[in-house]
């Protein structure tokens, strides 16, 4: 359902942030492997999915407060 959508989604989102803050803490380290593109990149589909979360929370209180304002 709705919740379970939305619970997925914000697992996905804070999976996102651990993979690019694990990519830094690599990078910052030293590792070969971590390319400051892929950084900047991961970096950055974190930020825009944090945002588009926030986005949808605002969204949803907003519905929320139409709703509860409605006349029964």
């Amino acid at each position: 359902g709705f919740a379970g959508e939305l619970r997925e989604s914000i697992e996905r989102i804070n999976a996102l942030k651990m993979d690019a803050a694990e990519k830094s803490k690599a990078f910052q380290a030293g590792d070969p492997s971590i390319s400051l593109n892929d950084l900047m990149i991961d970096t950055q589909k974190a930020s825009v999915a944090t945002q588009f979360g926030i986005q949808m929370r605002n969204r949803l209180i907003t519905a929320y407060k139409e709703i509860m304002r409605m006349q029964v």
